[in-house]
């Protein structure tokens, strides 16, 4: 359970002014993560918590475990926050939360953004964090990897690049509200934590000078097929449910096990809020239990 269980009228109200004002087009991308950042304070770590900074495919990094270890191998976290903010910081409790929940060492990575780093930085430093952690004894097949938002696109488009360049297929995909197109247009201005306006200036930031028709950029618009089993978390009233809509037939047209779970009530990324809000780490604890099933050996799964 969170360690402070505020009623979701009003995590909202509190929420709201935050994300409105910190995740703003027409903010400089360093303002926004300096507040956000700053904001993360209130995301408390579970009891228990240890972090170990370390240095992952060439990028500042984190190990972090929550509670006694259960179970052999570990989860590649890939943070959201639209390729342009997000952090270390900002993801450390809900990593820790899964952690926690899942009895395994969560790596938090801190590849490079957009727009001083755009794609396929990310995809390149997400890539090089993975094989690093093969390089150290995991197998893929105890290894898998999730990710929220934008970090839920990359993570796609991770897998998908380690299928086709390295013959690798991860343990499982976990994810969040993926961001898997991001040249489509949201159906409305806003919800809660995004808007339409400041998910075009992530989307154009990250493109750069590249091909939004790349599926390394826009995973959705590629090769489904092939890729490990998946479960997609989204929220009824968020921005990205459509999309995430669209991602679960496509998987489900390709033959990739996949499961959706849909809230009703809650925000984009509720999990980050695990600390506070009560279905939102039951959530996170759901997401856990699938990644659990997904690294138990094959002849032990349900």
């Amino acid at each position: 359970m969170p360690a402070v269980s505020l009623p979701l009228p009003i995590a909202r109200a509190v929420l709201h002014p935050m994300f409105r004002y910190a995740m703003h087009a027409r903010l400089p991308w360093g303002v926004q993560r300096a507040l956000l950042d700053a904001g993360s304070a209130l995301q408390v770590l579970p009891p228990g918590t240890r972090v170990d900074r370390l240095r992952l495919g060439g990028r500042p990094a984190e190990r972090i475990t929550s509670g006694s270890s259960t179970g052999t191998g570990a989860l590649l976290y890939l943070h959201g926050g639209g390729y342009t903010i997000g952090s270390i910081a900002t993801h450390r409790s809900l990593a820790a939360h899964l952690a926690r929940e899942l009895g395994r060492p969560v790596y938090l990575p801190d590849y490079r953004l957009a727009p001083e780093h755009p794609y396929p930085a990310a995809l390149d430093d997400a890539e090089a964090a993975y094989l690093e952690l093969l390089s150290t004894g995991l197998q893929p097949e105890n290894l898998a990897v999730a990710g929220d938002s934008a970090g839920g696109g990359l993570s796609l488009a991770l897998a998908r690049r380690l299928i086709d360049e390295h013959g690798i297929r991860p343990a499982a995909l976990g994810l969040i509200a993926p961001w898997s197109d991001p040249n489509e247009s949201a159906p409305r201005e806003r919800d809660l934590v995004v808007s339409r306006p400041w998910s075009r200036a992530c989307a154009e930031a990250y493109l750069g000078a590249g091909d939004g028709l790349d599926p390394g950029y826009a995973p959705l618009l590629g090769e489904l097929s092939g890729l490990p089993r998946t479960y997609v978390q989204a929220d009824r009233d968020e921005m990205l449910y459509t999309q995430c809509t669209r991602l679960v037939v496509a998987l489900d047209e390709a033959g990739v096990p996949t499961k959706f779970s849909v809230t009703r009530g809650l925000w984009h990324v509720a999990q980050l809020q695990a600390s506070l809000v009560a279905p939102a780490a039951a959530a996170v604890r759901e997401l856990a239990d699938f990644l659990d099933e997904s690294l138990q050996p094959a002849q032990t799964r349900p």
